[in-house]
């Protein structure tokens, strides 16, 4: 099974000419005038006329879903592949046909561990949507809640797992005939695919993003998220409200319903920041298929999420350091962003700050030939990351998650509105969370929080200073021990070099008198 899928891919790649960018990358990486006439040869019989990005991608969408989203992945990675294939990689969607609805359903059963007639007091066994890794059914439950059933695709784990190793065999192949792959790092971006799959392929750890956003937006008008009921939840099953909605990228639909646009595209920017800067937990496939707009109730002009697969998380180094850096950018202090590139880690601290500087400054002033709001910070964000790749830093992967949900945004935004501005909405919510991190109001926070752990630690002081003197005495009297025997020990050496020496004199003195004789002798003898 597994030589008729390699087989089959070698014939798509053909079909679509990859051999003959191979081997246009390899004869460039080598400066072979063969295999440049190999790469020419190779063309003949085919009509290979599309630019090389439009091949890929057509190879990859020949290939099937995980092929597909391998693509989708790969498209992320701005900071590694040319912008032409990245481009054409984001246009890959991910049209799958569904499976049969009496197969989801068994899968149901299976994994919730009941007859499905038992479970919903309806289900249709239609599929609403339907992708690589799973589809989704309409459904409702016995109390009459509408929700939405999430059934992983059976099966998925070998077929994940061949064309996994059919891709490591393909990136290692590329990897030693051609310098432009070992700079993509082709094997570097499957594992990180990997993860990314076997993350998906549990669902009970997408109900488990869902649940921790929902809390973080709780007290929030920006964004709804569906409440996930967890006795219809299983590694292969997610079950959610029912979320109702214009998906947002019907621009015309949603003015028809009388949706603020502007206000969207504004609020859009601010809930992609309030997660990163003030959550540190955000939402990293914001893509339009992921995305609808209430149209009514409290949920009027409100995004609503709904696929969860993929978050990213920020530690608090991360966010101050993304936070100085947008800062220190739009204030044009290239010496900033230089220093908290070798501050950061990342950058050898070796690093000259006036090499870095040049080179910031390089990548980044070009923009300032626009005005502020033409300026894309997702793509700030990856001239840095480029500049720090020159230094020999490796861009975490969270970081390079953050840089790819900042262009889904931008581009979503500017897609409702035009003329909108990022650095002014985003702006404010930067310097109140560095206000709040150095100011008297992040001093008081940090006490609140260092406090509710005063309570437990308060009443054990006592405790704990009393057995801290005691392993301080013991400490004590086993030094003195140690020090008595040390001493005793040095004077045992003393006493021990006292007679080396002695006996060295003794036999000394014996050696000179038997050789005084002897030299005495042998002086007659040559004064005769």
């Amino acid at each position: 099974m597994g030589s008729l899928r390699l087989i089959r891919i070698l014939f798509v790649a053909w079909r679509f000419g990859l051999d003959e960018i191979a081997a246009q990358g390899a004869a460039n990486t080598l400066g072979s005038r063969w295999l440049l006439r190999l790469a020419r040869l190779l063309r003949l019989g085919r009509k290979l006329d599309a630019p090389r990005g439009e091949r890929l991608r057509r190879t990859l969408e020949s290939l099937g879903p995980i092929f597909v989203k391998f693509g989708q992945v790969l498209s992320t990675r701005r900071d590694l592949m040319p912008p032409d294939i990245a481009n054409e990689l984001a246009r890959l969607q991910d049209r799958v046909p569904p499976f049969d609805g009496d197969l989801a359903v068994r899968e149901i059963e299976a994994g919730l561990g009941k007859p499905v007639d038992t479970l919903f007091d309806d289900f249709d066994r239609t599929p609403i949507a339907s992708a690589s890794i799973a589809q989704v059914h309409f459904a409702r439950l016995k109390d009459g809640r509408a929700v939405a059933v999430k059934v992983l695709r059976p099966g998925m784990m070998p077929i994940i797992e061949r064309d996994l190793a059919l891709l490591r065999a393909i990136g290692q192949l590329l990897v030693r005939i051609s310098a432009d792959a070992r700079r993509l790092r082709p094997l570097e971006v499957i594992a990180e695919f990997d993860m990314y799959l076997h993350d998906e392929l549990d669902l009970i750890r997408e109900a488990a993003n869902a649940a921790q956003l929902r809390r973080n937006f709780a007290d929030s008008r920006l964004l709804r998220i569906p409440e996930v009921h967890w006795d219809w939840c299983a590694t292969n099953v997610f079950t959610m409200d029912r979320m109702h909605g214009i998906p947002i990228g019907q621009i015309e639909r949603m003015r028809d319903a009388g949706i603020d646009l502007k206000r969207l595209s504004q609020e859009g920017v601010e809930i992609f920041f309030t997660q990163v800067f003030r959550h540190g937990f955000f939402h990293a496939d914001m893509h339009p298929g992921n995305i609808l707009v209430g149209t009514e109730g409290d949920d009027f002009n409100r995004y609503i999420a709904l696929d969860f697969g993929i978050v990213g998380t920020l530690s608090d180094f991360d966010k101050n350091y993304l936070a100085q850096n947008f800062l220190a950018f739009f204030q044009r202090d290239y010496r900033r962003v230089a220093q908290l590139h070798i501050e950061s880690g990342w950058v050898p601290a070796s690093t000259r700050v006036e090499a870095l500087e040049g080179a910031v400054r390089a990548c980044c002033e070009p923009f300032f030939d626009r005005p502020l709001k033409e300026i894309s910070l997702g793509l700030v964000l990856l001239r840095l990351f480029q500049a720090s790749r020159r230094f020999n830093v490796e861009i975490q992967p969270q970081l390079v998650l953050l840089q790819k949900t900042l262009l889904n945004i931008e581009g979503l935004g500017r897609q409702l509105d035009p003329d909108l501005d990022l650095w002014v909405t985003a702006k404010p919510i930067l310097e109140r969370w560095m206000n709040e991190q150095v100011g008297l109001s992040g001093l008081l926070g940090r006490l609140r929080v260092e406090s509710q752990q005063w309570a437990n630690l308060l009443p054990q002081l006592p405790r704990l200073a009393h057995a801290a003197l005691s392993a301080h005495a013991s400490r004590s009297r086993d030094q003195h021990h140690a020090d008595t025997r040390l001493d005793a020990l040095m004077a045992e050496q003393r006493r021990m070099r006292r007679w080396i020496t002695l006996l060295f004199v003794l036999l000394l003195g014996v050696t000179l008198t038997q050789l005084v004789p002897a030299l005495m002798t042998i002086t007659g003898l040559f004064t005769r």
